[in-house]
């Protein structure tokens, strides 16, 4: 979605500057002088362009649209694609791949050059796109016009493609010629490089004497260079280690790492938005992998001080991925040692971090839909700006068939006929990609919503669940502590093999209602008792359902309705069927109802309680629209009195 943000922000800028331009002069012939002028203003643009190129990606793209708008595409082909290949850096260096390739594309079709094949091919590469990026690579392995630098890439791009294809063999092949470039030609950056791949190519088919050796040259080829690269070396070969479980050296090599760290000045934090290097190598992510070793050790007490770090560090560099992992290792370390109390704390610390998680997610998608309102906004500007051109294009063609009339009037009406029939084949090719483009952007904006709802479970459901066990650990009734551990284990398992799905079957939906209704009974076995009723004659494989679409109306009678009755309630649940092809899903409780347990809500629990019915509403209308299925449901008070609350979900036969 950002991606085709930066794309259309770009051709309206430069649909609008080039409209602007062509109808200031409406002459066919250009005056020499002007063009010259205006060619001047391109290379000003892109070397604007240039200076913003890593620090801010709209004024980039502003100034290259602007360098664009300058130019004519029939006689200002290598301006054009100069401008073209810029455009495919910037959007290389935020990672937006596919959008770098077609720029990429469009500049070798405006001018050849074997500087632009080569860094599409690289591109390829990068997008794991590998018989794209061999075909592209392949005619420039003869190419000795290069410079040495520019061949090792080539040779190291092809091994890199081939490796990703299976091709082994002709992966270190390309390798080794690319070193042999290298090191004749001392391209003293490129020699750690190669000599790590054709250890990683070794290590990938378990060749691991092969690749210990190579490891070990890269590792003495990087000492020689800048610190960090040395230290990115390290890593590397530490990662190996750990993968032949040779902890001990993993361990020394990562201290000694950390070492080199702390002598190397912290990089500057990036903008929002701005690009972030994956490989990047920090001090959290160090003292998380060395915890890691001393854990498959069994050495507990060893791996917490490097957890903590590891924890301490990645909190002040914001850093919550490594976070979150480290505080889930050091809540299971205490754990294994039986520190159960500090195993909680620190478990409900990893909760948090996932809840900031999820938060940043939804921001994210806030911002997201902000961005798509501003796409629609600019697409509608840019078809108006499309047609104008068209237009203007038009009178331009008809303004040379009138200095011609004299000597090709018969001639002249044919043309016409012909720009006419080739601007409606424009304009309705163009209103297709439109649609079409409309069509994807619907569908992706769908399935990334439909995926975040999906993954959103009510997190004070796990707490309460843990603070039961500890309640049964407490007061030293193991047996119950176990079974309920062994109960909620199941749930959340079944709960994140289903995850990923938009539907299951009605059965498995069926046994995860009935695990969890088993497990708050569990719980308050007190407040309430419940029943669930399956029609017999109903195939319950035949039916698909969205999985947890059920699961926040049961919580919500339990923990809203039930559990403030004085005596013993009832959940009932009874499935049946209310025609041929629809079922009727039914849940009632003899709660204290709506009004009454809304009276009784902490304005945090009514967030939440919305946050949560709303989830739901924008899943069955997703659903709905994306399968066309038949998903409706009522929720209704059970009696006059506003007491009970009866949930009614109709529910189609298959997709």
């Amino acid at each position: 979605m950002i991606r085709n943000s930066y794309k259309c922000i770009l051709i309206g800028f430069a649909l609008l500057m080039t409209t602007f331009g062509r109808t200031q002069d409406k002459s066919p012939v250009s005056n020499v002088a002007d063009v010259e002028v205006r060619v001047s203003r391109h290379w000003a643009y892109l070397d604007s362009a240039r200076t913003f190129k890593t620090t801010d990606i709209r004024k980039s793209i502003d100034y290259i649209s602007r360098s664009i708008s300058e130019l004519d595409a029939r006689e200002n082909r290598k301006e054009l694609a100069e401008s073209l290949v810029l455009l495919a850096e910037v959007y290389t260096f935020y990672g937006q791949f596919d959008l770098a390739i077609a720029n990429y594309k469009e500049a070798l079709d405006t001018r050849y050059s074997d500087m632009t094949s080569l860094s599409l091919g690289k591109t390829y590469v990068r997008n794991r796109q590998w018989g794209e990026a061999v075909a592209i690579l392949s005619p420039l392995e003869d190419n000795k016009t290069l410079a040495p630098y520019n061949r090792v890439e080539i040779f190291e791009a092809l091994g890199e493609a081939q490796a990703g294809l299976g091709e082994v063999n002709k992966a270190l092949a390309y390798y080794r010629e690319g070193l042999t470039i290298a090191t004749k030609n001392q391209v003293t950056p490129k020699i750690p490089d190669l000599n790590s791949k054709i250890a990683d190519t070794y290590a990938s088919v378990n060749r691991m004497e092969e690749a210990g050796a190579y490891y070990d040259n890269s590792l003495k080829e990087a000492e020689k260079q800048a610190p960090q690269r040395a230290v990115k070396e390290k890593e590397k070969v530490a990662d190996f280690l750990n993968k032949r479980s040779r902890y001990e050296d993993e361990i020394q090599l990562r201290k000694s790492s950390l070492k080199d760290l702390e002598a190397i000045p912290k990089p500057s934090k990036p903008e929002m938005g701005m690009a972030v290097n994956a490989d990047s190598v920090t001090r959290q992510g160090i003292n998380y992998k060395i915890a890691n070793a001393y854990i498959a050790q069994d050495q507990y007490a060893q791996a917490i001080p490097f957890l903590e770090r590891s924890i301490a560090e990645a909190d002040l560099e914001e850093d919550l991925v490594v976070q979150k992992e480290a505080t889930r290792s050091l809540s299971e370390v205490y754990r294994k040692q039986g520190d159960f109390t500090k195993a909680l704390e620190t478990y409900q610390k990893y909760v948090a971090v996932v809840d900031t998680l999820y938060l940043r997610k939804e921001q994210e998608i806030s911002r997201a839909t902000q961005l798509n309102r501003e796409i629609a906004s600019i697409q509608n500007r840019i078809t108006g700006l499309e047609q104008e051109r068209e237009l203007s294009q038009s009178r331009y063609d008809l303004a040379l068939a009138e200095q011609r009339l004299t000597e090709e009037s018969n001639k002249r009406q044919l043309w016409i006929i012909y720009s006419l029939l080739f601007g409606m084949f424009l304009m309705s090719l163009t209103a297709f990609f439109f649609y079409r483009s409309n069509q994807k952007q619907k569908l992706a904006n769908n399935l990334l919503a439909l995926k975040t709802l999906r993954s959103q479970m009510n997190p004070h459901f796990i707490f309460n669940a843990l603070n039961s066990v500890n309640n049964f650990i407490s007061n030293r009734d193991e047996r119950s502590a176990n079974r309920y551990l062994s109960d909620f284990s199941k749930l959340m398992r079944t709960v994140l093999e289903n995850s990923e799905k938009d539907f299951i079957s009605l059965s498995k939906e069926l046994e995860l209602l009935e695990l969890y209704l088993k497990l708050e009974h569990s719980r308050f076995p007190d407040k309430f008792e419940y029943k669930v009723e399956v029609d017999k004659s109903i195939d319950r494989e035949a039916y698909t359902i969205p999985p947890m679409l059920l699961q926040p109306y049961l919580e919500n009678a339990v923990w809203h309705g039930l559990r403030y009755r004085e005596d013993k309630g009832l959940l009932f649940m009874k499935v049946s069927k209310k025609d041929t092809d629809t079922l009727e899903i039914c849940i009632e409780d003899n709660g204290i109802g709506r009004k009454k347990s809304a009276e009784l809500k902490t304005d945090h629990q009514k967030r939440q309680r919305s946050t949560a019915m709303r989830n739901i509403k924008e899943r069955i209308a997703i659903l709905n629209d994306m399968y066309k299925t038949r998903i409706e449901v009522i929720v209704e008070d059970l009696e006059q009195n506003g007491t009970g609350t009866r949930v009614v979900l109709n529910l189609g036969k298959g997709r």
